[in-house]
């Protein structure tokens, strides 16, 4: 993958978490369109050095990005099979697979899949499996959680992201957290142009770190990244960014955009 065309840093004050903006395109994107927008990319100077950047294509548009993005720019699937090798898995990509590609990410539990869409979601169960099949094959996982409206309104949003947490701190052993992000997406917020306030969102990462050093060890909560995935943008970034356990954020519509680098640029400097 070398004939990817160089990316380019710009040094900031680097705090105690490296801050991770993964966008995620979804079902969208054609070879056309995708070169339209890696050019944008390519073209958006110089990443702050204490931002990880991630982008996480279709499955069939994966070899573009990883022969044309900017190489600071890492390539991720949004999504892979609990299956850990090769075998009669009709339709599905494993996680070696991704990685055999020259993928370093992958999107595990997008509220998306655990709904489903016209077919049977995944279980947090499932969800926990395939997160660790992942690592094991060498990936780094944005791991997804988050509450849907009605469990908001009626107080159980912890009560949500802990019953989506538990049992991947049940299947992980400690080392497996230094390849692990949670994204906390409130999916009401997804695609809805809602937004949580940067206060009820840093509310949730709390509790969210808190639960992880209750229930896995004070030492990962302090080092995992928490991102934020509900309708994060360049107008509100900065903002969200700003809040102590916002690390970063899983971008959905604005990754399709030019705004994605206003996303990037509004880490903390």
């Amino acid at each position: 993958m070398s004939s990817r065309p160089k990316g380019s840093s710009v040094a900031v004050a680097e705090g105690e978490r490296k801050y991770l903006i993964g966008g995620n395109w979804k079902c969208n994107g054609t070879v056309a369109a995708n070169e339209d927008l890696v050019k944008i990319f390519n073209e958006a100077g110089p990443i702050p050095s204490n931002c990880e950047v991630v982008v996480c294509s279709t499955y069939i548009h994966l070899s573009q990005l990883l022969s044309s993005l900017r190489d600071d720019v890492e390539v991720g699937g949004q999504n892979s099979g609990l299956n850990d090798s090769k075998g009669a898995y009709t339709g599905e990509i494993a996680a070696f697979q991704l990685k055999d590609l020259g993928c370093t990410w992958v999107i595990i539990g997008h509220s998306e899949r655990r709904e489903g869409f016209g077919m049977v979601g995944e279980p947090a169960d499932l969800c926990a499996k395939k997160c660790k099949v992942a690592i094991d094959a060498g990936l780094k996982v944005m791991f997804a959680i988050g509450e849907k409206k009605e469990e908001r309104e009626s107080g159980k949003t912890m009560e949500v992201c802990a019953s989506q947490l538990a049992p991947l701190a049940k299947i992980l052993e400690p080392k497996d957290w230094d390849m692990v992000a949670l994204a906390y997406e409130p999916v009401w917020a997804i695609g809805t142009g809602l937004t949580a306030t940067p206060e009820m969102a840093q509310e949730t990462h709390a509790g969210i770190r808190n639960w992880v050093a209750d229930n896995v060890s004070p030492e990962i909560a302090q080092a995992v990244r928490i991102q934020y995935g509900g309708s994060m943008k360049g107008a509100n970034a900065k903002e969200l960014l700003a809040q102590p356990d916002i690390d970063g954020g899983l971008i959905g519509g604005a990754s399709l955009t030019k705004d994605f680098f206003n996303v990037v640029n509004g880490v903390p400097k």
